[in-house]
């Protein structure tokens, strides 16, 4: 079986910088152990990263999210903790100016993976949206997040991402 891991946007404006949030902490560890055990078995892990310049506040997201964050070569935009020390030469690595990444959905058009699991920030935002594109990417493939290495600054939307993602035929583990 073929297996993809994506670890969306597990950077650290999302852990402790601008938009950081106690929950997203506390994932670092299984999150860690995650992209480990994928890396035992020989199978694929990719990462995306949420990536903006510092035009950010004059864009749609920044006019609706009011908060500099992950701008491009700024220390918040760098992968946090140990899971910045398990990134690999030749692992995919997809920046990504929105919620979801096109390069990601166009580099799985061209893969034949059995299973993608996505991991990491935030839930109801931008897991949400690349677990959508994985699965309309590769349709029969399996598709499932991790609730236990995701999360939201607000329980709820994290509860109601998962009720959603669950409606939408991706698996959700661990819940």
């Amino acid at each position: 079986m073929k297996k993809l891991l994506i670890v969306v946007d597990y950077q650290k404006d999302f852990v402790d910088g601008a938009l950081g949030f106690a929950q997203a902490a506390a994932l670092e560890q299984p999150i860690a152990e995650k992209i480990k055990a994928y890396r035992r078995a020989g199978q694929t892990v990719a990462f995306t990263l949420d990536t903006h310049q510092v035009d950010y506040l004059s864009t749609q997201e920044g006019k609706n999210l009011p908060v500099l964050h992950c701008v491009a070569g700024s220390a918040g935009h760098a992968l946090y903790g140990h899971v910045a020390g398990l990134l690999q030469q030749g692992d995919k690595v997809f920046e990504k100016p929105a919620f979801g990444s096109a390069k990601l959905f166009d580099y799985l058009l061209g893969e034949t993976f059995d299973n993608i699991e996505l991991v990491g920030l935030v839930s109801n935002i931008c897991v949400l949206a690349n677990a959508v594109l994985a699965k309309t990417a590769l349709p029969e493939a399996i598709v499932e997040v991790d609730a236990a290495c995701t999360a939201s600054f607000d329980e709820a939307l994290n509860r109601a991402a998962l009720d959603v993602l669950e409606g939408l035929q991706v698996r959700v583990i661990n819940r």
